[in-house]
């Protein structure tokens, strides 16, 4: 009898790994405001990046499981743009006043 080959992508626990990476993601700043006064985030800034990592890699997931495996990259780069524009607007207001 041959072990179940699942998809990485396909497991529940892909879910475990990615609040995981998002932890770790988030322990940068959290060093770095130790070292410099350059980095200056409250609990508000940490909750928001947190929710925007999780929910991109969670999105990814979701969709690249309905979508054909050659769409895959596809998906990774539309959500990894998602991500960066989202973080710049709420950074700096690129092109609105939401980092304002």
């Amino acid at each position: 009898m041959a072990p179940e080959t699942r998809s990485f992508l396909m497991r529940n626990s892909v879910f475990a790994w990615i609040a995981f990476a998002t932890g770790a993601v988030l322990l940068v700043p959290l060093i770095w405001m130790q070292v410099s006064a350059s980095v200056d985030w409250d609990a508000r800034d940490f909750l928001v990046m947190g929710v925007l990592l999780f929910g991109t890699g969670s999105t990814f997931v979701l969709v690249a499981r309905k979508v054909p495996r050659k769409y895959r990259a596809a998906v990774a780069a539309t959500c990894a743009v998602a991500l960066l524009y989202v973080w710049a607007e709420l950074a700096v207001g690129v092109f609105t006043d939401l980092g304002s």
